[in-house]
């Protein structure tokens, strides 16, 4: 049973969903999808040299959607992903590795019911993903809204969402900086001044939008289904829009090695498929960390879109992001 609202119960759990073995066949999709110049998922050689591992590292932004994709038996009725929290990259995956993610219902808030609207609510989900060693490689939240099967339904759920975290400790990060040899890999990029806000010239368009739900296993029938979605077109996956502003961050900033977590991350507006997206990106920290560089960035993404509809505007701000990245 897909379910509506009015069926979710604090500490439902999500767990029967297939594992991922991620191949080479994940990787080489993901890289067309959008063009992410990240050295060590690119460079077998390098990775190895810098990891230790002979098997190359996956680009965080794969793990990341292939986690929430596996998160998604809860929100297939999803009419938007408003938000997420608390995500630390606790552990490098490489090529081969295979990932469970588990889901859970943690908290639970009814939206304000107004004449006119059919009623929603927000589902607070905890989403813990491991390896095949059993090892945490992941563990965050998410919160998406559903709508309610009785379009005046009045469930009086109305949990505090403080249990999901809106902070990360420092402590928590540097526990997750892998142990690599960071002196294989060149700087180039010391001229990022702290406070100084830079807008990355290139854009990039929305493209294979359904290709990479379909790829990442999520089952959100809007972002398939144009009459599944509240705009009348397809809603285009809120990762997308993540992963399309990682790849411009790595390539404005080209010792970026990898990311580390995501502070929180707002889906301010909608994202549809042939949207324009520019990144503008705020070097808030900067700190030494286990020979690596730490840093604390702030991320803003707008969408234009022209005449398109339901919004034709030409800067429409879609994504509020701050996350940890390490660089060389």
């Amino acid at each position: 049973m897909i379910p509506w609202f009015e069926d979710f119960s604090v500490g439902d759990d999500f767990s029967n969903v297939p594992s991922v073995t991620i191949t080479e066949g994940f990787t080489a999709v993901h890289q067309a999808i959008f063009g992410d110049r990240l050295k060590l998922p690119l460079d077998y050689v390098l990775s190895e040299k810098v990891t230790r591992s002979k098997r190359p590292l996956v680009n965080p932004s794969l793990v990341c959607n292939l986690a929430i994709g596996q998160s998604t038996i809860p929100s297939q009725r999803v009419m938007g992903n408003l938000f997420y929290r608390g995500l630390i990259l606790r552990r490098p995956v490489f090529l081969g590795d295979t990932l469970t993610t588990t889901t859970r219902v943690v908290a639970l808030r009814q939206n304000k019911i107004k004449e006119g609207r059919p009623a929603s609510g927000m589902v607070a989900l905890e989403i813990h993903t491991k390896n095949q060693n059993d090892e945490t490689v992941l563990l965050f939240w998410r919160c998406p809204m559903i709508p309610c099967r009785d379009s005046k339904a009045n469930t009086g759920h109305a949990d505090n969402f403080d249990v999901m975290p809106e902070h990360i400790q420092m402590e928590d990060l540097l526990e997750a900086i892998p142990s690599w040899n960071f002196d294989h890999l060149t700087t180039q990029s010391g001229s990022i001044r702290i406070g100084e806000k830079v807008s990355i010239e290139a854009r990039d368009t929305v493209t294979l939008a359904p290709e990479l739900v379909r790829l990442t296993q999520n089952l959100a029938m809007t972002h398939t289904d144009a009459d599944r979605s509240v705009y009348g077109k397809r809603l285009v996956y809120g990762g997308h829009t993540i992963s399309m502003a990682a790849a411009q961050l790595s390539r404005a900033i080209p010792d970026l090695v990898t990311l580390l977590g995501w502070y929180h991350c707002d889906h301010t507006s909608p994202v549809f498929e042939g949207d324009v997206l520019t990144t503008s990106y705020t070097l808030l920290e900067q700190t030494s960390a286990k020979g690596a560089s730490l840093l604390n960035l702030h991320v803003e993404v707008f969408a234009s879109r022209g005449e398109q509809a339901p919004e034709p505007d030409d800067n429409i701000k879609v994504l509020d992001w701050s996350l940890a990245a390490l660089a060389s």
